[in-house]
C-alpha cells in the first residue's frame, strides 16, 4: 500500500510541518525589533543550529541576488533593512522627506553614554560641560538609553545604551563602536578643565529645560544633525 504524500492543508499543518525557510520570512518580515535565534528556533520547533544556518543562507541568498533588502544579524538577533543604496527611494516613500533627528547636544550626550557606559547624568554632565538633564531624558523616552541600577557610593542612577541604540547604529554590540583613541586627549582635557569649579548635579533633580551652560560656559547648540 503506498504512502499517501497529499500535503495537509494550512490549517492542520503544526509549526513544526512548515517548511523552514519561508517560516523564517514570514516571522522576520512582522517583527519590530532583531529576533533571536533561540526564540525563531523554540517558536519554530527546531534545533538552533538549523535555525541559524538557514538564517545565514537566506542572507547570502539575497546578497547574491541583489535583492532592494538585506537580512542582517543587528543587536543580537536578526531583521530585515533595506540596502543602503535604496535609502532615498524609501525615505520618500515612507517619511516624504522627513527624518527623525537628534539635536547636536543630545547627540554628544549619546557619545558619552555610549562610551562611558554604565555613567550617571552628572558624570555625564561633567564630561561636556553643561547640565544633561534635559538631553538624557529626551534620550530615555525614545527608548536610546535605559536605567542601568544605582551607583554604589554616591546612589545616583546609572544609565547605558540600549538594543534599540545598536539596531539603529547598526552594530552588533558595543564592541564594534568606533575607536575612540583617536579623540582622547581633546576628551580628557575637555573633563579635566570641567572638573574645577564644577558644582554637583543631582540626576533626580527637575529639569530646568534645555541643557545650562556650567563650567565652559558655552550654549549648547540646537542643530538639526541627523541620527
Amino acid at each position: 500500500m503506498s504512502e499517501d504524500t497529499t500535503e495537509l492543508p494550512a490549517g492542520l499543518r503544526t509549526v513544526a510541518d512548515l517548511d523552514l525557510r519561508p517560516a523564517l520570512e514570514a516571522m522576520l518580515m512582522v517583527v519590530d525589533e532583531p529576533a533571536t535565534e533561540e526564540h525563531l528556533a523554540k517558536i519554530l520547533e527546531r534545533p538552533r543550529r538549523q535555525v541559524a544556518d538557514a538564517l545565514r543562507e537566506l542572507a547570502d541568498e539575497y546578497a547574491v541576488q541583489g535583492r532592494g533588502f538585506e537580512l542582517r544579524f543587528v543587536a543580537g538577533g536578526w531583521r530585515f533593512y533595506t540596502r543602503p543604496e535604496y535609502a532615498a527611494a524609501v525615505e520618500r516613500l515612507v517619511l516624504d522627506g522627513q527624518t527623525a533627528r537628534l539635536t547636536q547636544a543630545a547627540l554628544e550626550t549619546l557619545a558619552v553614554v555610549a562610551y562611558r557606559q554604565p555613567v550617571s547624568r552628572s558624570r555625564v554632565s561633567a564630561v561636556r560641560g553643561v547640565n544633561c538633564d534635559g538631553v538624557m531624558r529626551t534620550l530615555l523616552q525614545r527608548g536610546l538609553v535605559e536605567e542601568a541600577g544605582t551607583e554604589p557610593e554616591t546612589g545616583a542612577i546609572l544609565y547605558r545604551t540600549t538594543n534599540y541604540f545598536l539596531e539603529r547604529m547598526g552594530l552588533r554590540g558595543l564592541d564594534e563602536l568606533p575607536e575612540l583613541a583617536p579623540f582622547l586627549p581633546e576628551a580628557e582635557a575637555i573633563e579635566a578643565e570641567t572638573q574645577e569649579g564644577v558644582p554637583s548635579f543631582d540626576p533626580d533633580a527637575p529639569d530646568d529645560g534645555p541643557d545650562t551652560p556650567v563650567a565652559r560656559g558655552t550654549d549648547d547648540v540646537d542643530d538639526q544633525t541627523e541620527l
